[in-house]
Parts: structure tokens; sequence; C-alpha cells
């Protein structure tokens, strides 16, 4: 478990009203942000705070790791000079019973900062400018939950421990993508079928998976029955139409390995090395039927499928 600060400043109604965090992926002028790749780095369980008008109000645990997602329709107007490709991070949030003020806390709080990449000043007393989401330590956050009444923190904590992985804003999102293309009246009722399944792996998208890979290339398994379609370049983020239902975007994967390549925990390499982010436990991932470094089963990946595999490398799989 880690613990995290988020300073909303614009957003904090939309962001917690609506279960996520997002940022951009890049600056204005296209370069990295430690603040925003950040938000690579959470995974289900951690806690996050949310800091906006000098007040944690909200305490949120990650209930999945970031995912590639547009740019969140109901920012409206705000923010509109942020690149709309960004990061989602599905949050379920709570309010404290008590909301913190960091600036009376300065004290205590100041040799709990991090040195570098710190979201709050304890010079000035309010959020760092261009500070989005920032690690902290353990130490501040049981100190906010200490100043909790009651055994509020340590329950939060237990509910933290016990939170499992799960897609939260990202279904709500799905779902809006969903009705776009329900209502987009330059396709056909077949165009638009065929994309809205192949949100969920079927339709024309599987089938046209099923005539270029012929089983789960981890396990083996060939039975359909047990085998889910899965996108390289996820469902969500696909440009156009055409790349949803592409045969060569997408793998017959077992449930379980389909969690792993669908969540960032593995990739492959072009020549079909098994590729494991540093985030898994290693006895955890052979429990789960798969190991670093195997070659995965079946014929070469196709040029497209190399193509779309740069994408999940880049955008899914978790950074070391």
């Amino acid at each position: 478990m880690q613990f995290w600060w988020v300073n909303h400043k614009q957003t904090y109604k939309q962001e917690v009203g609506n279960g996520y965090i997002w940022s951009p992926k890049t600056l204005s002028n296209g370069r990295k942000n430690h603040f925003y790749e950040t938000m690579r780095r959470v995974l289900p369980g951690d806690i996050v705070f949310s800091y906006a008008s000098g007040q944690i109000r909200q305490v949120g645990v990650i209930t999945r790791p970031a995912a590639s997602s547009p740019r969140p329709v109901e920012f409206g107007t705000t923010g509109q000079q942020w690149d709309d490709n960004g990061w989602m991070v599905p949050v379920d949030w709570h309010t404290l019973p008590t909301p913190f003020v960091p600036k009376d806390n300065l004290a205590a709080l100041t040799p709990l900062l991090p040195e570098k990449y710190s979201p709050f000043s304890a010079e000035t007393g309010r959020g760092n400018q261009g500070a989005y989401l920032a690690g902290v330590s353990e130490g501040l956050g049981r100190y906010v939950f200490g100043s909790q009444p009651g055994t509020w923190g340590q329950d939060f904590l237990k509910l933290a421990r016990g939170s499992g992985d799960d897609d939260g804003a990202l279904r709500i999102l799905d779902d809006a993508i969903s009705q776009t293309i329900q209502e987009d009246v330059a396709l056909s009722q077949t165009e638009r079928q065929a994309q809205v399944q192949a949100r969920r792996g079927q339709g024309k998208f599987r089938t046209n998976v099923e005539a270029i890979e012929t089983g789960c290339r981890i396990s083996g398994i060939t039975d359909p029955r047990h085998l889910t379609a899965s996108h390289i370049k996820p469902w969500r983020v696909c440009e156009t139409g055409t790349e949803r239902i592409d045969g060569h975007n997408g793998f017959l994967l077992c449930p379980n390995i389909d969690h792993l390549f669908d969540r960032g925990y593995i990739s492959f390499s072009d020549e079909g090395t098994v590729l494991v982010a540093a985030q898994i436990d290693r006895t955890q991932l052979a429990l789960l039927g798969c190991q670093e470094g195997q070659q995965v089963d079946g014929r070469p990946f196709t040029e497209q499928q190399k193509a779309y595999l740069a994408y999940h490398r880049a955008n899914v799989l978790l950074p070391d």
C-alpha cells in the first residue's frame, strides 16, 4: 500500500463526484511531467488524499491502475489547454469526518513531506504550483488518519486493504463512448453494432481475432468457451472504428492472462517474449500461470499486431 496526495485545484467536483483522478499525459509543449508520470505508478489498494481549497476533505482508495483516457467531458471549458490524451485512475472516494487543514499542521507535516516533488509547501502553507499527483510517506498518511475521530482512520485502512480491482469510472466512460457510437448517423446499424460489441470482445471483433489467433498465447487453451477476445490497444482509445474491430488488434486469452494484459502487469515483445511490470509479485504471477521471459505460444506476431503492441508497451504496461 502506498499513499498519494492529489492537488485538484480546478477539477475537484468533477473528479470526486465521478470517482476518478485524471491528468494529461504530457505538458502542453509535449514534455513529460513528473506529477503526470506518477499516475501510472498507483495500484489497487493505494490511498490518495484530495487537497482542494486549503483542505483535505476526501480520501480515496485506488481501484485500478491508470488507463489511457480522453479528457473527461464533464471538465467542460476547464483545462482546455490540456491535451485530450490522458490518464484516468478510478478512485472510491470517501468524505473525512473532519476536514484536515494542512496549513494548521505545518510543524507536524513539514518533516513528513517529501524533499523532492512535494505537493505542498511548508513555506507558503499552500499546494505547490504545478503539482498534481505526488507520492507521500506512510507517516503523513497515518498522521491525517490520526486526526479523525475514534477508529475512523483504522477502519478506512482495513477497507483499503480489503479492496479489489474494479474499473469504476472507466465503465461510465466506456458507456458514454458506446452511446456516442450508437448515435453516430454516419455509421450503418451494422457498423454501430460491431463497434459496440467489440467493447466486450464480442461480435465482428471476436470473429476477426479468431481468424488470426488459435488459442491463448500463454496457457495454450484453445476451447473458445474459456477464451476472451482482448484488445491490444484498448477499445476506449481506438481512434477509428476500424481499429476497434481489427482482428490484428487482439489476442485470445484465458481470463487470468486477459486480466494481467489488460491491467498492464504484462506485455509482449515483438519477438514474443513475456514482459513483466515490476509492480506484480513474481510468485503471484506464477500462480496465475505466467513467467517472466517465457516465449508465447503460436505463430509469430503479424506486423499489424506489433504496431498495436508498441502502443500497449508504451501506454498500458506499467512502468518500472
